[in-house]
């Protein structure tokens, strides 16, 4: 490695134009594939597509032809009659016919258009009112066909609306003083475009009354589109922020330029060699930049913080940087694969985005390295001796002596004078953290990763409020269709037609000699045919046959009992029968009941709706019927309404898989995983009339699954990266040790960090789930320059008495300086208005901070009351010092 590492400096040194030219080929190289670069804002991407529960997901979206739903809310309560005035009714319809138009032209089919779905809208205009025509007799008419023009006509509009179980609480509240328009989407990706025609229609309309616009697609959408946004932001803040810390620590501008071209080389090549490689940008992706910012300019930082302390005007810049590059090339190496390696981790996430974004990560933290052992001393060679006067530790010797050096001094004390009961301290929070991690709930929800002040997040407070949820899950259930025709099946079929048979006599006299004729067939035509359903179609196929050249009097006995086998092959319809249609009615009931949502819709609300019409009107009639041609009967009469294809979203029309969509009012992931296993419970609990087998589809239950493969996803690439930084320590120090002692601060400070999340009740959601992967690498590079600045003065100094006085000096300082630059670089991520980015700023923050506070002081305390244990042989690494990209080894003049 020596060799090597000599090479390449004297290379840089000698041939530092070249170095340059080929650092910024490079770097153009990767930056021109940039205007190729594609966004993927689609969270549905975060699973693989062939997990199971994303391909039933999509094969249930075909199979009821269900969109994705943007939500538009109106709320009035000011005016006593709600949202049901001439005015704001007016303003509502005007609304409907503009979402009419919100079409633009497909992309992916070309020729076509894509956007809101009119007709599958639901809105007062475009809805039917189901009433009775008389005895037997269903009307429908349009709920609003026009705009009312008197209060009178508003408020018949809003109890035809409320006298609708399938209306009431989904498109109007129950106090009136709400409602909502859904309108369906060809594709999720547009609804951020519908979103904001909308927003600026709604402007031009004025009113008291308040709009809203949610659903998960805008959620969704939104995220990605101000994701991307605040990237821009809070890139250039961090950027600007450093800037000014290293100004601080450095004085000089020619020298701090130098983190920031490095910094800027490693962002433009990993992001351009992902998008030449052809991955998309996705949500987690974005963040390499603010990322790499702070991380991939701290290894210049330290070299810059060495050629501070050795260079002097006799040894000349030359001299200088070639041997700061001979003493740290080794440790940046070691320090900088560590730091990739806990990147390198997410690839073991089963999550394709955070694999990308962990590959590329650690892509940019090695091109960082490289740029730093290459362009630093060429960089070094560019700068003209004069610009370098009054630069150096000499020249700041006076400096020295601060308030940071008074303040670690003090630390130092406290940490070898009252080392136990620091410890014990310690212990004691560790204890109360571990209690508070056992309280962490595991939640996630796309609506609270907006501030509150967000018109997202106030719409879903607002109309989560007013009507039974906007957030939507489907349970899918299927029914099972009879295999081979058993022996007992034929002959309750034959009891059954014999029976029949005599019932019609009256009307048929020859009915029950045909019957029984047909009854000695059936064991023949039962052993020609697979199924039951075949078996059936036989028979009927039969009787067609033999009718057609009889008497008109025989012809019609056959028809009749032709349509006995049509019936039984009916009940073979699961979604026919009654008894399952009254079993759905009851788990609706329970779900209801229970708060676990609030509302649901299925095929048992339209055939009880329809009955209670067909019947008298009255509400008590609002109910299963008691046979399957009453049942069929309603189906029959719901396809002759304005919106026919409306069943068809609840039921497929072989009536062997219905879909009950399940309305929740919180996007809270453990309210839905609580409704699941409610589901679970009461299918297991209650017994189905016939077999059913069920499973959930839809955003919000994809979301969910999401939820459970990255907790557990990023939980692995923790434990992985956690095993991978200590066998990497472990092999360094030589001892499995050593190699524990290191990983303390970061334990400590993470055990805490999620202590705190669960003490005070915040949940446990994406970005803290990605933030344990992601910090082990980074945070503990404190601990590794401590323990071997430590092991080196030991072996110089033989006591740890003696040692103490001397790591709180120039070491202690290093550390601290570094921990504020990769610290404070994540503190722009707090201006955004997204919750994953403030949090991933401040978590980082504290983790990094903490780390660095905690190898200040738990770590000395270690070593001395385990000297013994820690001292005995303490064998010299290969590398002459290890330090850490991420602190400086020496003072900087200044503080």
């Amino acid at each position: 490695m020596k060799t090597f590492k000599n090479k390449l400096a004297d290379i840089s040194v000698s041939h530092y134009k070249l170095v340059t030219f080929v650092m910024v080929l490079f770097t153009l190289i990767t930056g021109a594939f940039f205007p190729l670069v594609t966004m993927d804002t689609d969270p549905e991407n975060m699973l693989e597509k062939d997990e199971p529960a994303r391909v039933f997901h999509n094969k249930t979206k075909k199979a009821f032809d269900l969109s994705e739903i943007v939500v538009l809310g109106i709320i009035n309560e000011h005016d006593p009659d709600g949202v049901f005035n001439p005015k704001t009714l007016r303003h509502i319809y005007e609304l409907t016919e503009f979402a009419k138009t919100l079409r633009w032209r497909d992309e992916k089919n070309p020729g076509q258009t894509a956007g809101v779905i009119e007709v599958d809208m639901i809105a007062p205009s475009l809805v039917d009112h189901m009433t009775q025509g008389g005895p037997g007799v269903i009307r429908f008419e349009w709920l609003m066909p026009r705009p009312p023009e008197t209060r009178k006509e508003a408020l018949a509009i809003r109890d035809k609306a409320l006298s609708n179980p399938l209306l009431r609480g989904q498109m109007v509240s129950e106090d009136g003083k709400a409602l909502c328009v859904y309108l369906p989407l060809t594709d999720k990706m547009l609804s951020y475009q519908v979103y904001t025609s909308l927003r600026k229609k709604i402007g031009e309309l004025g009113g008291d009354e308040e709009y809203h616009i949610t659903g998960l697609p805008v959620a969704e959408g939104a995220i990605g589109v101000e994701m991307f946004t605040q990237m821009g932001t809070a890139s250039p803040l961090a950027m600007a922020l450093i800037f000014g810390l290293l100004m601080l620590f450095f004085r000089k501008g020619v020298i701090i330029i130098l983190p920031m071209i490095i910094a800027t080389v490693s962002i433009i090549s990993s992001m351009g060699l992902m998008i030449a490689l052809g991955f998309p940008v996705h949500i987690l992706s974005s963040m390499l930049p603010i990322f790499l910012m702070s991380i991939a300019m701290v290894d210049s930082v330290h070299v810059l913080s060495e050629f501070f302390d050795v260079y002097t005007k006799e040894k000349g810049r030359k001299e200088t940087i070639k041997e700061v590059m001979n003493t740290l090339f080794a440790p940046m190496l070691y320090t900088s694969l560590t730091t990739a390696a806990g990147f390198l981790s997410l690839t073991l996430a089963p999550i394709p985005p955070a694999r990308i974004f962990g590959a590329f990560l650690s892509i940019g933290v090695m091109i960082a390295w490289l740029v730093t052992i290459l362009f630093v001393p060429a960089y070094i060679m560019m700068i003209p001796e004069q610009k370098l006067e009054n630069f150096g530790l000499s020249a700041h010797e006076e400096k020295k002596q601060n308030w940071l050096t008074r303040v670690l001094g003090a630390m130092g004390r406290l940490s070898y004078n009252y080392a136990k009961p620091l410890l014990g301290v310690f212990l004691i929070l560790a204890a109360v953290a571990v209690w508070g991690i056992t309280q962490i709930q595991i939640n996630d929800n796309y609506a609270k990763r907006f501030i509150k002040s967000h018109p997202i997040r106030k719409a879903d407070i607002a109309l989560n409020k007013h009507f039974g949820g906007t957030y939507t899950a489907y349970l899918i259930l299927e029914g099972k269709l009879p295999g081979k025709a058993k022996k007992q099946d034929i002959q309750k079929i034959g009891k059954d037609l014999t029976h029949y048979a005599r019932e019609v006599m009256n009307e048929y006299e020859n009915a029950p000699g045909l019957a029984e004729a047909l009854v000695q067939k059936l064991p023949d035509f039962a052993r020609e045919n697979d199924t039951l359903e075949d078996f059936l179609n036989s028979v009927i196929e039969h009787i067609e046959k033999i009718s057609a050249d009889t008497s008109d009097e025989t012809y019609y006995a056959w028809q009749e009992l032709q349509n006995f086998f049509g019936i039984e092959k009916e009940k073979l319809r699961t979604f026919k029968q009654p008894e399952i249609l009254a079993y759905m009615a009851g788990f609706q009931a329970y779900m209801e009941n229970a708060g676990l949502i609030g509302k649901s819709t299925s095929v048992a609300d339209v055939v009880r709706k329809v009955n209670q019409e067909l019947t008298d009107g009255r509400p008590e009639n609002f109910r299963i019927p008691e046979k399957l041609q009453g049942v069929a009967e309603c189906y029959m009469q719901f396809q002759q309404s304005h919106r026919p294809n409306d069943l068809w979203h609840l039921v497929t029309p072989d009536y062997m898989r219905t879909s009950i969509q399940m309305q929740f009012t919180t996007g809270d992931s453990m309210n839905t995983k609580a409704a699941v296993r409610a589901a679970d419970a009461y299918f297991r609990d209650h017994e189905p009339p016939a077999e059913l087998s069920y499973r959930w589809a839809g955003l919000h239950y994809i979301n969910l699954v999401l939820e459970d493969k990255l907790v557990w996803g990023f939980l692995n690439s923790f434990l992985g990266s956690f095993l991978i930084v200590f066998v990497m320590m472990s092999v360094l120090f030589r001892s499995a040790l050593w190699g524990m002692l290191c990983m303390v601060p970061l334990t400590i400070t993470l055990v805490a960090i999620y202590g705190i999340t669960g003490i005070i009740g915040k949940d446990y959601d994406l970005p803290i789930a990605v933030l344990s992967a992601l910090s082990i690498g980074m945070a503990v590079d404190f601990a590794i320059h401590f323990l071997e600045r430590s092991r080196v003065a030991y072996q110089e100094q033989g006591s740890w008495k003696a040692v103490v006085p001397k790591m709180f000096g120039e070491p202690a300082r290093a550390i601290s300086r570094n921990v504020l630059v990769i610290a404070i670089g994540f503190l722009p991520l707090l201006v955004a208005p997204l919750i994953p980015y403030k949090t991933t700023g401040i978590m980082l923050f504290v983790i990094l901070s903490a780390s660095g506070l905690i190898t200040l002081l738990v770590l000395p305390a270690i070593l001395t009351v385990a000297k013994k244990w820690f001292f005995r042989k303490v064998e010299k690494p290969d590398i002459k010092t290890v330090a850490s990209p991420n602190f400086e080894s020496k003072s900087v003049g200044c503080n």
